[in-house]
């Protein structure tokens, strides 16, 4: 079995212990999930367990011909290289195989009649079939069409952002490595791409650590989750929910141990304190411990909860209001005639396909983006705050605290009382010796976090969030979504992530592309269970009026007698049929009930196609049966 083997791995960055004298054992077939809060040292960790960067102590053990692919949140291409030749761009020798006889299709393809060209062609197809490399190419192709990567001749270079990552992420799956190491893999994916790959790594063969934000990802893909918290490493058995009731277990025996070492401290320092002629009687094994519970002392750190309880402004009954809205860019058409309120107190989500426009359509809401025709009105009491994918740029010289200086000294929170903008880091968890750190110095979802601390800073009442769980930790995401709940303004979301819109929107603006957008009332959860039970629709109920006119209609001109199994099975079948359309129906009801759990609703959506697949097999039983019977 291939087995990797951390022991004792320290690292340090600046004056910050990432972590220190961490070991962990990741087993063959392990499915782990990734946690800790922005700056916890996770891509570092990633990093060293890829071999890209070392630790300041410690050792990774492992095979040597054990295999680690990594999916970097930014993957690294080269741009010069068309979508193909990327996908295959690894070391191994059955890539190096397939990249002769793309190069040598290309060419010959070009020049048919240039016998050289047609030599080299035929020696690279003969290579294909010693080395049955059809497979491998076969394989990449599928894997690039379910991530929607269409053009496999395109330049890499001209490919947005998210192609990239698509690219990146077919790129590390065609390799299988022995350890497959996934840094933000669901982001820029879209909802089946997602639905696919978690698939895709329920049957891979190696092992699969990932970092992500996706918390219904988690629940089903991971199978381990390990939690890097002020620089140690916490394993817990199960998914994402697992992980969840597991903390809480862990954080409450946590608490009533540091109190019961609290209570021995002090009984012990009562001791101490007798006089000076008993304690020389005393023992110095009970003076040596005494020593060690003191050392113990105020040792213990647990994650604190986000806490945002900031006031906002009063916001007036007209908040946006657009009017025959009409935008396109090029032959890409965003809008067309398009018409919405937005009223105070709203939860909108926006989602949809890739590349549908919807960080235009909210940059066009923002008056940030002009319109080819129509009207964006905004109304007079709004104060908005823009959450945007693109960061404004920050003075990567100046220091946390000054930065947020800039907004107010002090801040005034829901109940009137004063907040300061020390207090408001801590809350954002930045402990007190951050607070003079350069902005440079902070990992990129530090620096996100910082950004939206200073626009909820302004009190805005109207909030614009652009991908907000592309760069936030999980722990942030769920204090940002208890302070939505309470938020007394409108919040607009642009999101692929199920959970969150999930926890933050109840009205959607589906974008499917060329200006089409449906609406819809309700959790994004129940739209996606609406949209599978289109795609897979239950089979159709056949009537006993039916089934008669069926059995009229056969004609059997060469009549084969049934034997007595088939006899016994034709006089339950019909029955069978019966209860398996119950079943169906029951589980579409509980469906229907769940639809705001995206894990039970996949669990409830596995059931039902498996029921579905059997009784279309019964049914088609029934048809040869009724036959026979006839």
């Amino acid at each position: 079995m291939q087995q990797l083997r951390v022991e004792g791995l320290t690292s340090v960055y600046g004056e910050k212990t990432l972590f220190k004298d961490i070991s962990f054992l990741i087993n063959e077939t392990d499915r782990i999930g990734l946690i800790g809060v922005n700056g916890s040292g996770k891509t570092s960790l990633l990093n060293v367990i890829a071999d890209l960067n070392s630790a300041d102590q410690g050792q990774i053990i492992k095979p040597n011909d054990y295999r680690v692919s990594y999916l970097k949140q930014q993957p690294e291409l080269d741009e010069s290289l068309t979508v193909m030749e990327a996908a295959f761009a690894g070391s191994q020798p059955v890539f190096q195989t397939i990249r002769n006889y793309e190069a040598a299709l290309s060419a010959y393809s070009a020049n048919p009649n240039d016998e050289k060209l047609l030599a080299r062609y035929t020696k690279a197809e003969d290579a294909m079939n010693q080395e049955d490399a059809w497979l491998a190419e076969a394989e990449v192709k599928t894997i690039l069409t379910q991530l929607h990567v269409p053009d496999l001749n395109q330049v890499v270079g001209k490919l947005s952002g998210g192609q990239k990552k698509r690219v990146g992420l077919a790129q590390v799956l065609i390799q299988k490595p022995d350890l497959l190491i996934l840094d933000e893999p669901t982001n820029h994916l879209d909802f089946d791409s997602i639905a696919w790959l978690e698939k895709y790594l329920a049957s891979y063969r190696g092992a699969v650590l990932t970092v992500t934000h996706d918390r219904y990802f988690l629940d089903q893909v991971a199978t381990r989750i390990f939690e890097l918290s002020f620089g140690e490493i916490y394993e817990y058995q199960g998914n994402y929910a697992d992980f969840v009731a597991q903390k809480a277990e862990r954080v409450a025996a946590a608490v009533v141990a540091d109190h019961k070492q609290e209570q021995l401290y002090q009984k012990e320092l009562a001791w101490m304190k007798t006089s000076a002629r008993a304690r020389s009687t005393k023992q110095t094994a009970r003076q040596n411990a005494f020593a060690d519970i003191e050392a113990k002392r105020n040792t213990l750190q647990l994650d604190q909860d986000v806490e945002v309880n900031l006031g906002q402004q009063r916001l007036g009954k007209k908040v946006i209001t657009v009017e025959n809205a009409n935008l396109a860019f090029g032959d890409k058409v965003i809008l067309r005639d398009f018409n919405y309120l937005i009223q105070a107190n709203q939860r909108i989500g926006i989602t949809g396909a890739n590349g549908a426009g919807k960080s235009t359509f909210l940059n066009a809401l923002a008056q940030r983006v002009p319109l080819d025709s129509g009207v964006v009105e905004i109304g007079e009491t709004v104060k908005l705050a823009f959450y945007t994918q693109q960061m404004e740029p920050i003075p990567e010289d100046k220091r946390m605290i000054a930065y947020l200086s800039e907004v107010a000294e002090t801040i005034k929170d829901n109940d009137g009382n004063d907040v300061s903008v020390t207090e408001l880091l801590e809350q954002f968890l930045f402990p007190r010796f951050m607070h003079g750190t350069l902005i440079r110095k902070l990992s990129g979802g530090e620096k996100r976090r910082l950004f939206l601390l200073k626009l909820l800073m302004s009190r805005p009442n109207v909030l614009f969030l652009d991908e907000p769980t592309n760069d936030l930790d999980i722990g942030t995401l769920t204090v940002l979504e208890d302070y939505l709940a309470n938020f007394q303004g409108t919040v607009i979301t642009v999101s692929h992530d199920r959970y969150f819109l999930d926890k933050v929107a109840d009205k959607l603006l589906i974008f499917d592309g060329n200006g089409a957008i449906e609406q819809y009332t309700g959790l994004f959860s129940s739209y996606l269970a609406s949209q599978l039970a289109q795609a897979h629709p239950a089979p159709k109920h056949v009537t006993k009026a039916e089934k008669q006119t069926a059995k009229a209609d056969v004609s059997a001109p060469a009549k084969k007698k049934m034997t007595y199994k088939e006899k016994q099975e034709w006089s339950t079948i019909e029955a069978d049929i019966e209860k398996l359309e119950n079943q169906q129906a029951e589980i579409e009801a509980q469906m229907e009930a769940n639809g705001a759990d995206f894990g039970k609703l996949s669990e409830l959506q596995s059931q039902l196609e498996t029921t579905s697949a059997t009784l279309e097999t019964m049914m088609e039983r029934w048809e040869y049966l009724s036959e026979l019977a006839n």
